[in-house]
């Protein structure tokens, strides 16, 4: 659909704005330390020298002991800084100004407890104002609803943000005139902080505003949520076990009412706020939580209600209602766990790709599968109904994370659900549903497959379900919790992870107020500069290869995101280098919406003509490439295809003898939805044999063939089920040709059509070679089936 055209209806009555109140650096001016920032911008540091390296020992992660051996050392001994020990930088950390303050409660309990009960908090309202005025999210709020239409005439509604569904236009007219909403997401969710012993759980409250953009609340160095709360897991002392579940579940709606209780006063009375002095009233629009544990939660509160208990959390609320804040996520609310045999050897014997996990055992060990390579590896061994079924239920999932949505997707992903329930009889039929002890299961009581009738209505009351996605309060359990967790002394964790982050979040706040009064620098500059130091920290060197995820000891912690390698980037600095700079000839370069890159160190330096055609088993390699030759000198600069009549003989004569070959290749991709977003690289591979790959390692890619098509607007030529065939001259052989590398597009993933049965000689390295038909898996990369279903 053509952006360009779409038109914007905003609420007709803009919120009210005052000129007078605090912000960002205000609040850094209000500190008791400010008279002394007169003088000296940095104190307590005593310039910005010093305090360039106690934030770097701050963050570092060293033990206190390890700090305090640093700064022992003769050559820091020699620096005139103002601290010699750990403890006393860290008593420095503590008089940089403020964050919002951590508070402690005891809670009182009608049951006994195997320790005290303590609750540790900090005013939800204050970690509000901190994200509303924080300068790096400036440019990145909505504050007012809106409606997005595709065409003038407003046939079709376009959904993407928060703002733009109907929830928040009919929340906006309930407010008074002039108030601002702002949507509160809350996060409330169990981690494990004991990595190898214990048993250990925090039990987090994250909190995050809905009207931060998409783009900006899912990147995970933007730390858009904060935890307000740490909620008690304590062990109660009882005999039966269903009466602890019960108190526990009341202790933590217990705990909420206390946390959450300045919202609500917010949502009554309204509070001002601060970019400029804003009137906002605060209403609950997002809260996860997995389907399973929803079910139980609100027949816990039930339980509550009934017994006279306590009453759930929100039911004091205005305006918040559990059918519009428990929004579709989907993590938890579209990806089934799966199992079977045969499934399982067919997982085994797929290809391994660089950069994605494969299945060497299979899948039957694996809890939780997200689906992008269910369908095309058992679809021949399947009844027609079940393929049908399958399929659409993927469709159904892989549109519905769509980051835009317009009435016509909506109707596409209706008919998809629709078609699954249609067909989905033809599952119990064939006794393919199972359940423990492998026992037929003859109902679809499953309650994520209840929820997915309501997407389609979320969408259009709340924005699409991709701006809700747990990436970013699993990334926030990371941070706000086990990376302190792990500088604890392992006992007593609350009160130290509460000190952590008190530490931490004056330590940033300080750091990025210093920044903008220094350096004079605007919110965007400092935002470049994020960016770039972001860069130098998650760089990976282009020769080193991308470890492979099923490799055990190499592959990243559980917790460290992957490193994105930004070759889009990395072209264009090398273009504005100066010539004499630029190192020739450049092995970055980007071709429409695709960067490639190549090592500058070949895997073979210098190799004839004829030892290659061996070495790969390419035996008419040199007429090949003497027919390609010809028709860059006869066509110029041209597009070239695959195929066609070959000119040259086997001794064709060339210009040159020997090779450099390369065995890898990068490619990255921009987002389809979004030119500004640089995915992760994929590297692919062209190995001639070697170790149990007897044929070669091959990735198989899209290849621009037709000078007149444009990738990934133009997808492919294929349609439905992309049934493709290995093909081959007249003689039998198979068709090759030479093409150059900037006419790579995409990587794709293929799955051979392994018909009813399997041949059991077949492994994960030679299932591609002794294969002549194949599916094309567009569920393989949400990317990929985006580009191939539009």
């Amino acid at each position: 659909m053509d952006c360009e055209v779409e038109v914007t209806d905003y609420f007709p009555e803009p919120p009210l704005a005052f000129e007078e109140g605090y912000t960002f650096l205000s609040l850094f001016d209000a500190d008791e330390n400010s008279v002394h920032h007169k003088t000296n911008l940095y104190y307590p540091f005593s310039s910005r020298r010093e305090w360039e390296i106690a934030s770097w020992l701050l963050h570092s992660g060293l033990s206190m002991g390890k700090i305090d051996s640093f700064l022992s050392l003769e050559m820091i001994n020699d620096l005139p800084l103002s601290f010699h020990s750990a403890k006393e930088l860290r008593g420095r950390a503590e008089m940089v100004p403020g964050s919002p303050r951590w508070k402690s409660q005891v809670i009182p309990t009608s049951h006994s407890t195997k320790t005290p009960v303590v609750l540790y908090w900090r005013d939800p309202l204050e970690c509000i104002a901190s994200i509303f005025n924080h300068p790096l999210f400036h440019d990145h709020i909505d504050l007012t609803p809106h409606k997005v239409y595709t065409t003038a005439q407003k046939l079709s509604r376009v959904y993407t943000e928060w703002m733009t569904g109907e929830h928040a236009w009919d929340m906006q007219s309930e407010l008074p005139r002039g108030a601002t909403l702002l949507g509160i997401i809350l996060s409330s969710d169990k981690t494990c902080i004991t990595a190898l012993t214990g048993d250990c759980v925090a039990h987090l409250l994250l909190i995050s505003l809905a009207n931060i953009h998409m783009n900006t609340q899912l990147k995970s160095s933007s730390n858009t949520f904060l935890l307000t709360a740490l909620l008690l897991v304590p062990k109660f002392i009882h005999r039966k076990k269903q009466m602890k579940g019960m108190l526990q579940d009341w202790l933590v709606h217990q705990c909420l009412d206390v946390v959450l209780e300045p919202l609500k006063l917010a949502a009554r009375l309204g509070i001002m706020v601060t970019k400029s002095t804003t009137l906002a009233q605060l209403d609950i629009v997002h809260s996860h939580a997995d389907p399973h544990n929803l079910e139980a939660f609100f027949r816990e509160a039930q339980k509550f209600r009934l017994n006279g208990i306590e009453k759930p959390f929100w039911s004091d609320w205005p305006l918040a209602k559990p059918s519009h804040f428990f929004t579709p996520e989907s993590l938890h609310h579209l990806h089934n766990t799966v199992g079977d045999s045969e499934l399982d050897f067919r997982f085994s014997i797929l290809q391994p790709t660089t950069g994605y996990r494969h299945f060497h055992g299979g899948i039957l060990k694996l809890k939780q599968v997200t689906g992008h390579c269910h369908r095309d590896i058992h679809v021949d061994a399947m009844p027609p109904g079940i393929m049908i079924s399958v399929c659409t239920l993927m469709h159904f999932r892989y549109l519905v994370q769509s980051p835009r949505i317009d009435d016509n997707d909506l109707a596409c992903i209706s008919a998809a659900l629709d078609e699954f329930h249609a067909n989905k009889h033809v599952i119990i039929t064939a006794g393919v549903r199972r359940g423990k002890g492998n026992t037929a299961i003859n109902n679809w009581h499953i309650p994520k497959l209840k929820l997915m009738q309501n997407i389609v209505p979320s969408i259009r009351s709340s924005g699409v379900i991709g701006q809700w996605s747990a990436d970013a309060t699993e990334h926030a359990h990371i941070m706000e919790v086990k990376d302190p967790a792990r500088s604890t002394n392992n006992n007593n964790y609350d009160p130290q992870i509460c000190r952590f982050l008190d530490r931490a979040d004056k330590c940033n706040r300080f750091g990025l107020a210093t920044s903008l009064l220094d350096h004079k620098l605007s919110v965007e500059d400092l935002e470049v500069v994020r960016e770039e130091h972001k860069d130098e920290d998650t760089y990976i060197d282009a020769d080193v290869d991308i470890v492979p995820m099923d490799s055990p000891s190499k592959a990243q912690q559980p917790d460290q995101p992957r490193p994105v390698t930004d070759y889009f980037t990395i072209t264009k600095m090398l273009q504005h280098k100066e010539a004499e700079l630029k190192p020739v000839p450049l092995h970055s370069f980007v071709v429409g919406r695709t960067a490639l890159h190549l090592a500058y160190g070949p895997s073979i330096r210098n190799i004839s003509v004829d030892e290659t055609a061996i070495m790969f088993n390419l035996p008419d390699l040199r007429p090949v490439l003497a027919d390609f030759l010809h028709r860059e000198v006869t066509s110029g600069h041209c597009v070239h295809v695959i195929g066609g009549p070959r000119r040259a003989g086997p001794d064709a004569e060339l210009p040159f003898d020997k090779l450099q070959v390369w065995f890898k290749i990068c490619l990255q991709e921009t987002d389809f939805h979004d030119v500004h977003n640089t995915r992760p690289a994929q590297t692919l591979n062209c190995a001639p044999p070697s170790g149990p790959w007897t044929s070669g390692h091959y990735d198989t890619v899209i290849i621009q063939t037709n000078a007149e098509q444009s990738w990934p607007s133009s997808g492919l030529s294929a349609s439905q089920l992309h049934m493709l065939k290995r093909l081959k001259h007249s003689n039998g052989t198979r068709m090759g040709d030479i093409i150059p590398v900037s006419q790579l597009r995409a990587p794709v993933h293929l799955v051979p059509r392994f018909g009813a049965t399997m041949d059991m000689c077949f492994t994960a390295y030679n299932s591609m070679e002794h294969t002549t038909k194949f599916w094309l898996n567009y569920f393989w990369d949400k990317n990929i089936f985006f580009v191939l279903s539009v």
